[in-house]
């Protein structure tokens, strides 16, 4: 009865997260069809419109287990939360409430997936045990998944970022304007820098300067060889500088920038090598050489 129980707020739990993270996507179809029937009115149930399921009981959960997670983590805020996802790149796709929320979610789904494990395999004392493990790792893994995702992005713009500052140069030495530079470079490249500019170039076409549009730029791709670019474009329009020549220089500068990481990265290889070469590979070593000696020095005795 209890294991069964166990599964039914596990099968919960679960559910409850997965309408969270697609809250989102559900929320722009609906704005969709709010715009789409603007004008129309509908009446139901004596002049009140009836809430859905999910406005009346998913939402309000969402933002209880929302509230509960930043009881949880004293550190984290909705805006933190927010920087966190704009710097993995999903920013635009997740609510930093829905990120919340769904962090409680799989905690609560590992506290009772612990408990029902535990009570079935263990017992006693480790039924809380192994149920604390799997409901902080559920807790913690959506933040981990995040960062993860947030390092290997910031990497991958730090490699991108020297060929779009090129093929910017020569778009803007051709006689394009910086805006028709940055919109040339979205549509022949392809991966984290490009979204990021094609972001800001949408952000300048709805009316925002340049210079806000190119901090968020920064603060969005959060790497300093970014932070040098845009501080770079802003004071090149404040003080009239060539931005064709502040694009070659900043070019140079972020090539040997990623070519001193790379060097780095290389001299660090050696050192990473060498704990699993003594743990692993000098005792097989140590066994095939010395086994036979071993042996033959037994039957001598």
């Amino acid at each position: 009865m209890l294991l069964a129980l166990a599964a039914f707020l596990l099968a919960t739990a679960l559910f409850l997260a997965g309408e969270v993270v697609t809250q989102p996507a559900r929320e722009r179809r609906r704005s969709v069809r709010r715009a789409a029937t603007y004008g129309r009115v509908r009446i139901a149930g004596g002049g009140i419109e009836r809430l859905r399921f999910r406005e009346r009981v998913l939402e309000p959960a969402a933002l209880a287990l929302a509230r509960l997670a930043l009881r949880l983590t004293p550190r984290a805020s909705i805006e933190s939360t927010a920087a966190r996802l704009l710097a993995a790149g999903l920013g635009r796709s997740l609510t930093p409430t829905a990120f919340l929320a769904a962090e409680d979610a799989l905690g609560l789904a590992g506290l009772l997936a612990g408990l029902a494990l535990g009570t079935v395999a263990v017992g006693g004392v480790g039924v809380v045990a192994l149920a604390a493990a799997l409901g902080g790792a559920g807790f913690v893994l959506p933040g981990l998944v995040v960062s993860s995702r947030g390092r290997r992005r910031r990497e991958e713009i730090r490699s991108q970022l020297p060929d779009a500052l090129d093929l910017l140069a020569v778009s803007v030495e051709a006689g394009l304007a910086f805006d028709g530079a940055v919109a040339k470079l979205s549509e022949h490249m392809e991966g984290a820098l490009a979204d990021e500019l094609s972001h800001t170039l949408g952000e300048m076409r709805i009316g925002e300067s340049r210079q806000d549009a190119l901090k968020k730029l920064a603060e969005r791709a959060a790497t300093p060889e970014v932070a040098s670019f845009t501080r770079s474009i802003i004071q090149a329009d404040q003080l009239g500088i060539s931005l064709g020549r502040i694009l070659r220089v900043q070019a140079a500068d972020t090539r040997l920038k990623r070519q001193a990481a790379a060097e780095e990265r290389a001299m660090k290889a050696p050192i990473k090598m060498l704990f699993p070469t003594v743990l692993f590979i000098f005792p097989a070593m140590f066994l095939v050489i010395l086994g036979p000696a071993l042996l033959s020095l037994l039957e001598l005795f």
